[in-house]
């Protein structure tokens, strides 16, 4: 039993349950439940009330939806998923407990990151909420908007992704931000971010799966680190039709 988050889960905060059947007959999965004292609920099914077969042998996938983080916990106790399975196997049914492994080791990250933007959004919120594309060689504009919310925070820089960085504003990999958020202020703080295609081969974009999360570093109480921020939906479909104009090659992603 192991649990794994890939590209695609991503964005949309999903993960998947990996289940061998190492025995010689068939089992039938029902429901799906993550526990794991990183997260304040169970991680469940995407598509509740399904079942999954395994075949002896065989293995499956399990689609589940992460809920909201827990905060820092104060004991000492194992960080370790555990999965209660609901199963049937040769007309028998009952439920399982398992712990899991995280071969890909997302979980810890995921908790950090995220407790992380929890308490940015006490200090101000973040949100990408415009795109103006641009013709082909010139960089299009990326819309940043900072809204105070009543706490101190430093915004460092946007680190370019796999898909796009900015051009020759682009240092060490990074746009400087430079953006200071104090307790006091109230108008919302709005950066345009120049953005260029790094590659344009097509399938980079017709399987792109985390070209436009972007990571963000900031200092919180003195403290550095990071936070993952998607452009939504919207604006990745208008980036990534924009980047297939940009790149020279038909078709929209």
């Amino acid at each position: 039993m192991e649990i794994v988050q890939l590209r695609a889960d991503v964005a949309v905060r999903q993960a998947q349950v990996h289940v061998v059947n190492g025995s010689d007959v068939d089992l039938e999965i029902g429901d799906v439940a993550v526990d794991d004292p990183r997260f304040a609920t169970p991680a469940t099914r995407v598509l509740p009330g399904r079942t999954s077969r395994v075949p002896a042998g065989g293995e499956v996938d399990i689609r589940v939806q992460l809920p909201e983080v827990a905060g820092a916990r104060d004991d000492a106790g194992p960080l370790e998923p555990t999965v209660a399975l609901g199963f049937s196997v040769e007309g028998a049914a009952g439920t399982a407990r398992v712990i899991a492994a995280d071969p890909l080791g997302f979980l810890a990250p995921l908790h950090e990151r995220e407790c992380r933007a929890a308490a940015l959004a006490e200090a101000a919120t973040l949100a990408f909420t415009g795109f103006t594309p641009a013709p082909a060689g010139e960089p299009a504009s990326l819309e940043l908007t900072v809204t105070p919310a009543g706490g101190d925070a430093t915004l460092v820089a946007v680190q370019a992704t796999n898909l796009l960085d900015f051009g020759p504003e682009t240092v060490d990999g990074v746009f400087p931000l430079d953006v200071t958020v104090a307790a006091d202020d109230i108008a919302p703080i709005v950066v345009d971010i120049p953005i260029v295609p790094s590659r344009c081969d097509p399938h980079a974009v017709q399987e792109d799966k985390r070209g436009t999360i972007f990571d963000v570093r900031l200092t919180l109480a003195g403290d550095p680190g990071e936070i993952e921020l998607f452009v939504g939906d919207a604006l990745r479909g208008d980036i990534l039709t924009w980047v297939s104009s940009w790149c020279g090659f038909a078709g929209s992603p």
